[in-house]
């Protein structure tokens, strides 16, 4: 099968290199460094043993691409627009489409420029970070949780789509956990995305910053428990105690800077819509208001629009 993986940064970059480390017959789409990726290659810095990939199939623009049967969108949410024109060039019409990206109803975009493709979420679990052109450095985990959407947003179980992707995967070297309930799982990550992502930028920490900080620690809790109430409104039982998991998984995590701390520091747009907007619109539907992640919310739109002078 040909993979297309459609973002090369920290994510797309990462796994990507695995899976053609692993023989798998990768193709990348590479948007800034696309010379220096086509004639150098990639490199991963890892806890888990270095990657020096000299030569992989680098291409600048979707045209240029074999049509795939696997497609990785490894973009950030904020450039989902471009899928409209990518995804058609570049995947079969039966593909299976693969997105690795934060927040809620990724999948169904997909599904409107694809209708005949199979949409798989993933929650990646990975501090890593692009450190310079084809250059990753991953500094801790890896894993990822998949599940199956289902355009009426039911679960979907563990389907034989699923497994594939699961097989592909797990052969270069990638934690998977499946999950029959795609919903469930996204909630579950958005109870840490939230707070982390937000608080980052708003106070200008690393999540080890947050993390040790009293006061932090308790605004962090205060503001998964809200994602946690807004999860059960919409249909998800997520245990009050998930918080408390949450807090200790990321204890034991090195100093890290979310992803939305990067974007902001690099002046980047910020992923607002995906990981705030829309689960509070899910939430406000179920007749609940997420106010305390509104008002985080609000000083995130605050200090993009500021930071980028818009």
């Amino acid at each position: 099968m040909k993979i297309a993986i459609i973002g090369t940064g920290a994510v797309g970059g990462y796994y990507g290199a695995l899976l053609a480390n692993a023989g798998m017959d990768v193709h990348f789409l590479v948007h800034s460094n696309f010379e220096h990726v086509r004639r150098h290659g990639l490199i991963v810095d890892s806890v888990n043993g270095d990657m020096v990939l000299p030569k992989v199939n680098a291409y600048g623009a979707p045209e240029d691409m074999p049509r795939c049967d696997i497609g990785i969108i490894a973009l950030k949410t904020t450039s989902n627009e471009a899928l409209k024109t990518i995804l058609p060039t570049v995947l079969k019409p039966d593909a299976t489409v693969v997105v690795l990206q934060n927040g809620l109803g990724v999948e169904r975009q997909v599904l409107k420029i694809l209708p005949g493709a199979t949409a798989i979420g993933g929650l990646c679990f990975l501090c890593a970070n692009k450190i310079g052109p084809g250059h990753v450095k991953h500094l801790d985990y890896g894993a990822i949780r998949m599940g199956q959407y289902r355009i009426d947003e039911k679960a979907a179980g563990i389907t034989d789509q699923l497994s594939t992707v699961h097989e592909i995967f797990s052969a270069a070297g990638v934690p998977v956990n499946l999950s029959g309930d795609l919903g469930m799982a996204r909630w579950e990550k958005l109870a840490w995305n939230i707070p982390f992502n937000g608080l980052s930028v708003i106070l200008n920490a690393d999540t080890s910053m947050l993390i040790q900080s009293e006061p932090a620690q308790a605004l962090l809790r205060t503001i998964m428990l809200e994602v946690i109430v807004g999860a059960r409104n919409c249909g998800y039982d997520i245990g009050e105690d998930f918080a408390e998991t949450m807090i200790a998984a990321t204890k034991k995590m090195v100093a890290y800077e979310p992803s939305m701390k990067l974007d902001y520091d690099g002046k980047r747009p910020l992923e607002i819509d995906a990981i705030y907007r829309k689960p509070l619109q899910a939430a406000a539907e179920s007749g609940y208001r997420m106010e305390k992640i509104r008002m985080i919310m609000l000083q995130l739109e605050y200090l993009d629009r500021h930071n980028r002078m818009l």
